[in-house]
């Protein structure tokens, strides 16, 4: 399928601004839930999490680019940023917030 420059052009804006916006969310929910549900002690959760919160942006923006089209690479970003940040702040019982 071919598509006009404009196209083109929509088409990388929209991956540019998934691998900026939607990687630093994914990132930040990745980092969030690390730093409650990992068996450490808090100050190696979140420097543990907050280093590998790196890797995760970086698979982020590599997948913004990989994906059949920015809408599929913004979709799968802003679920797994929503579903990992829902579960960072889900637990209130433990007493613990990342």
């Amino acid at each position: 399928m071919s598509l006009t420059l404009s196209q083109r052009g929509l088409d990388l804006a929209g991956r540019i601004t998934a691998a900026l916006f939607g990687g630093y969310a994914l990132a930040f929910g990745f980092t969030a839930f690390l730093t409650v549900y990992l068996p450490l002690s808090r100050p190696d959760r979140v420097v543990t999490a907050s280093l590998l919160c790196f890797a995760v942006w970086v698979a982020a923006v590599i997948y913004a680019f990989a994906a059949r089209s920015a809408w599929r690479a913004w979709l799968w970003l802003a679920v797994l940023a929503l579903l990992l940040g829902l579960f960072a702040y889900l637990p209130t019982e433990w007493r613990t917030r990342p």
